[in-house]
């Protein structure tokens, strides 16, 4: 038997002794023998003082406890005590994105000095099996790149402005009376910094190398209007908020924006909440995974799975789920490359665009505003034109790089 501590006792904590209750049977026989929860850490202990629990101390006293499930999220007491745990020799799993984000190089290393496990298969993609898989059955492959949908909000609010022709702000207040955006701050998803942490892990991961969130650059979906997808829908694409990483010549590229996405793509299909995500190897080619990327109980359930492999496996796991330190770079991880924008106008004459962005073709113009495909562009280039926009009493109100397969 395995006893373990919960720390946290909210949505993904109580989700955690919901599945392991319910299918207890079930996960005792797959992961070799029963787990058990001996302690519920929580603010304050209203019921059950043998179970729950408001002192750290008293799992890191309690010698039976071998493993813990972190569920508190943030950093400001996650980050100590899944430290403690771990250097008292106890494998800590977690669905908590901006420690592992973090801190997960230094966490890693002590796990491994420790000889136990740090897991966060959940930090990523909520119940959709991504990182062991990625990590362990593609282990034979070079990873050159990754890119997806790893946010469900403004996936789902994507989904709502296409379908329905809503505006940016009708659709962020339909997502925040469903639950799935905040009400008081919505920025983590809405500007893309929940993207960023996520493909910060997957980088990390693919690349072997600890990949900082400030170097990536981050844009999210506000600013969006119903013409630019209505424009995008005419060039065959979808928009989507896609996070993205790859080896380029001069080493990785990172980043989150929305993009156009060519409907023949998988990911234009992955519509709502759901998460997809592509990762390329070397050997295997496209691998396509996709999935809930939040909720209760689909965040609990690759929790729970993170357990069976720490109990399983143990240390071992990290020659597979592992990267080194790395320190910040000066500057952002940005690639130079050419490649196709869209790019939407405001206040100067459609026919000037073409002499502005070079070769492309006018997608849209309703009098006020007009969109454009610049093809072959460079960044460099792309900056130069937004500048002479500005110069000429215009200004660029959006820009969405085409998704290339």
């Amino acid at each position: 038997m395995i006893n373990i501590a919960i720390l946290g006792f909210g949505t993904v904590g109580s989700g955690v002794w919901d599945v392991l209750q319910k299918n207890a049977e079930l996960i005792a026989r797959r992961a070799g023998q029963e787990i058990r929860v001996k302690r519920i850490l929580v603010l304050e202990v209203t019921e059950n003082p043998e179970l729950f629990t408001s002192s750290i101390d008293d799992i890191l006293n309690d010698p039976e406890i071998t493993m813990a499930a972190e569920a508190i999220g943030g950093v400001k007491a996650a980050y100590p005590y899944v430290k403690a745990l771990l250097a008292s020799g106890r494998s800590v799993v977690t669905s908590n994105k901006e420690l592992v984000a973090t801190h997960g190089a230094e966490l890693l290393a002590l796990a491994k000095e420790k000889g136990v496990a740090f897991l966060f298969e959940a930090s990523v993609g909520g119940g959709m099996p991504l990182i062991t898989p990625m990590c362990q059955s593609m282990l034979a492959n070079q990873v050159k790149e990754v890119y997806g949908i790893v946010n469900g909000t403004t996936n789902y609010m994507l989904t709502r402005m296409s379908r329905e022709n809503m505006d940016f702000s009708a659709a962020l207040k339909e997502a925040q009376q469903l639950g799935y955006a905040e009400t008081k701050d919505p920025s983590d998803d809405v500007d893309g910094p929940d993207a960023c942490r996520k493909i910060a892990i997957l980088a990390s991961l693919a690349f072997g190398k600890q990949v900082h969130t400030r170097n990536i650059p981050t844009r999210g979906i506000r600013g969006l209007e119903p013409f630019d997808l209505r424009a995008a829908a005419r060039l065959g694409c979808a928009v989507k908020l896609i996070a993205w990483a790859r080896q380029t010549e001069s080493g990785p590229a990172v980043g989150v924006e929305p993009m156009l996405v060519p409907l023949e793509n998988q990911l234009a299909g992955v519509e709502d909440v759901f998460n997809g995500v592509l990762v390329r190897g070397d050997m295997v080619g496209d691998v396509f995974f996709y999935g809930r990327g939040a909720g209760k109980l689909p965040t609990a359930s690759a929790i729970v799975a993170d357990l069976a492999l720490a109990a399983q496996q143990g240390a071992a796991v990290h020659t597979s789920i592992f990267w080194e330190p790395s320190p910040e770079l000066p500057a952002p991880l940005t690639s130079g490359e050419p490649a196709t924008y869209y790019v939407r106008v405001k206040g100067l004459a459609a026919s000037m665009l073409p002499g502005l962005y070079g070769a492309g073709e006018l997608v849209a113009d309703d009098g006020g505003q007009a969109a454009y495909l610049a093809e072959n562009i460079t960044p460099k280039k792309l900056y130069e034109a937004a500048r002479q926009v500005k110069a000429l009493g215009g200004s660029v109100q959006m820009e969405l790089r085409r998704l290339e397969q």
